[in-house]
């Protein structure tokens, strides 16, 4: 293919009224994401891997909710009933329905109702955790690796528990696609027993982000000390669908700091965003000339989209259109030729393919031959 020819700039004028980025985040990694689209809005450090606690456990249900049918009767091993504070203290032996531990991993982030739902549903932790770090894969989450199932700081040959601000905003914006996701994160309590009926209880929801700002859809708080206090939390309001994620965000005697953190990013993504849509529905392309082509030119199509993306008022939106100067015969109808790239402050934001509308064949020898003959004839 010839050298790409790079065409046809746009940029848009941006209306809204900026008011800064969040400026002196506690936390030592940060991000917020537009949920609509997984564009990143803010970071600090947001591809550094770290610890993320149980802040893991938004992996954990997803993963379960997938892979399990929650009527599913969970028995509990003694390596479950084994795992440190925060417990539910369920024992050895005692049998619970799968959907009743999943709302005590959630609501009050439970350890051991993480292990005993790991080993229901993936055979063992280490077969769950499989699971998991396939999923990460499948969202494109590459710098997370996952060990346990309630983030326990952890280690083994292949490296540490752990994600990336980025990773885990991603994992929520799946998370957020799950109705049953939302509906246990957002449960005020919840009351069950064991299956035998010889124990019961009552689980509340400690996720205080849920009352804190307007709009909150979900979220997974978390701590170790190795992590620090983490946040992941989503949030809906004023047509916009926002995440943010904070990590290492301070240690005991800092239990606020990732409350702080958390609004300074949702409220910088409600007042320094608009709504803009952009690129195009239809993009007009000329023919492109063909080289030894029993067609001089060939016609081209783009299969572009607009994109209504959060935008601030300095952001500048353009839009690549690359196409060979010439294409060689033969050209096949659907082959794909170039590129249309859109982008924001340039950095890449969709990229979509350029075909060939119609086919052309290439002049051969036989093709001469019969256009000498019509010729003669006429």
């Amino acid at each position: 293919m010839a050298a790409l020819l790079a065409a046809l700039i746009l940029t848009a004028g941006i209306r809204a009224r900026a008011q800064g980025e969040p400026e002196q985040l506690y936390a030592r990694s940060a991000v917020l994401m537009d949920a609509d689209t997984g564009r990143i809005l803010f970071e600090k450090n947001g591809r550094e891997a770290m610890p993320m606690a149980s802040t893991t456990k938004i992996m954990t249900l997803l993963v379960t909710l997938e892979n399990a049918d929650l009527q599913g009767t969970v028995e509990v091993s003694d390596y479950a009933a084994s795992m440190p504070d925060v417990q539910l203290h369920i024992r050895a032996g005692e049998r619970y329905r799968l959907l009743d531990l999943c709302y005590s991993l959630m609501l009050e982030s439970h350890n051991d109702s993480a292990v005993a739902i790991a080993e229901h549903v993936g055979g063992s932790v280490e077969g769950f955790a499989a699971l998991m770090n396939q999923k990460a894969r499948d969202l494109g989450c590459y710098d997370t690796y996952f060990i346990t199932p309630n983030g326990l700081d952890a280690e083994d040959g292949r490296g540490v528990h752990s994600t990336t601000a980025r990773d885990l905003a991603a994992i929520m914006r799946r998370c957020m696609e799950n109705e049953e996701f939302l509906t246990i994160t957002r449960q005020a309590s919840w009351s069950f027993g064991d299956l035998d009926g010889t124990r019961s209880f009552t689980v509340s929801n400690k996720n205080a982000f849920l009352g804190m700002m307007e709009g909150a859809l979900t979220g997974k708080t978390g701590f170790t000390n190795g992590a620090g206090y983490c946040y992941v939390g989503a949030l809906e309001s004023q047509g916009k669908r926002l995440i943010a994620v904070v990590l290492a965000c301070g240690w005991p005697g800092n239990r606020t700091w990732k409350w702080s953190d958390t609004r300074k990013l949702m409220d910088y993504g409600l007042t320094d965003f608009h709504r803009e849509t952009v690129g195009e529905s239809v993009l007009p392309l000329s023919p492109v000339p063909v080289t030894d082509g029993r067609k001089e030119e060939a016609a081209l199509i783009a299969q572009v989209r607009m994109e209504e993306l959060l935008l601030k008022e300095e952001d500048e939106f353009t839009m690549d259109v690359l196409i060979p100067e010439r294409l060689e015969a033969p050209v096949r109808a659907g082959e794909m030729v170039g590129t249309v790239i859109y982008y924001v402050n340039g950095e890449v934001l969709d990229l979509f393919p350029v075909y060939a509308a119609e086919q052309v064949e290439r002049i051969d020898f036989w093709w001469r031959l019969t256009q000498a003959a019509e010729a003669w004839t006429l």
